[in-house]
């Protein structure tokens, strides 16, 4: 075989793997998702071990693990409303081992409540599902003379000052929360911002606020227990774990009705079959009966839906919380 003919087999051989390649992108990409994961997964939360997304996270975590056959290790990363585990997701490597899962706070409402914002959730982060969502439940300190909705307003209404309003930190669902309430109740809020889920009970506790949004799941302990009463809970219907709090659509407040969804999040760039296996797995896992057991008891419902209906709902959500946001005026920076 002369040279021209060898010339001319090579560049036939490489043209038909081009060609091959071209041809098969899909073949490609599934390979991708067939292998995935070959080493473990780390899974990131902007909590503190002990709260309940530290608990969602690690009931999924733990099912994910043995589902996809790899460990699946929980990176606490707690602190700014979930911004801190956002921004380390978001600059990851977009290959599927990093994962996020982060509520309405880092994604939704954090783009309208701070302009310096380190990471931009709609361009560097992809759901995957929605898993779960949590409501909230307006409490006040067992010594306050508030027994119900219509005299926390009565109340608030009568102050010549602002209510203080405990949060869990600037930027929050129930910092929101509590000024869509004063807003609707014709009164004033001045919110009380806690770096710590535990300051902000304390304080609760001890009357130094005179009311606050907590989850279902917080809720539900410290009103067992009288330590806070409790007064109507922002979901469409009475929890099963505090079925003698009314709704706020019962009390009278029926646009009060905002949430706490979380949903798995991977860095934009990830491979769509990768996306795609997570989302089943996820699904698959919160569905299980004990995982949805272990869930519910915690204080949250489920959700697992598909990515394209988690996205449609975080644009939903986004555009509703950049108008509440607005109406405050607050900026974080």
């Amino acid at each position: 075989m002369n040279n021209m003919q060898m010339t001319r087999r090579g560049c036939l051989t490489a043209g038909a793997a081009a060609s091959l390649a071209l041809a098969c992108p899909q073949l490609a990409l599934a390979q991708t998702a067939q292998a995935y994961p070959s080493r473990s997964v780390r899974l990131a939360v902007g909590f503190a071990p002990g709260t309940g997304p530290d608990v969602l996270t690690r009931v999924l975590g733990q099912r994910l693990g043995e589902t996809i056959g790899q460990p699946v290790v929980v990176e606490n990363r707690a602190g700014a409303g979930g911004q801190i585990a956002a921004q380390f997701v978001a600059k990851s490597t977009a290959d599927g081992y990093t994962l996020l899962i982060a509520d309405v706070s880092a994604i939704s409402i954090a783009p309208a409540a701070f302009s310096k914002l380190p990471y931009d959730p709609a361009r560097e982060l992809v759901p995957v599902s929605e898993v779960v969502r949590t409501d909230f439940i307006l409490v006040v300190p067992m010594s306050s003379p508030a027994k119900t909705v219509a005299d926390f307003v009565k109340m608030a209404r009568a102050e010549k000052d602002k209510v203080n309003f405990g949060t869990f930190g600037a930027g929050t669902p129930g910092h929101f929360g509590a000024e869509m309430f004063a807003e609707q109740g014709g009164f004033k809020v001045e919110p009380v911002h806690f770096r710590a889920t535990g300051d902000a009970v304390t304080a609760i506790i001890a009357g130094d606020v005179q009311g606050a949004f907590v989850s279902t799941a917080l809720a539900m302990a410290q009103v067992k227990g009288e330590k806070m009463r409790a007064l109507a809970t922002t979901a469409p219907q009475r929890s099963p774990l505090l079925p003698g709090v009314p709704t706020f659509t019962e009390s009278g407040f029926p646009k009060a009705d905002f949430s706490a969804w979380f949903v798995l999040f991977v860095p934009a760039g990830t491979p769509q079959p990768v996306i795609d296996k997570l989302n089943a797995q996820a699904v698959a896992a919160v569905q299980a009966p004990e995982v949805r057991r272990r869930l519910e008891e915690a204080g949250f419902s489920i959700a697992g839906t598909s990515a394209d209906d988690a996205r449609r709902m975080i644009v939903g959500e986004t555009a509703r919380w950049q108008k509440v946001v607005a109406a405050t005026g607050f900026k974080g920076d």
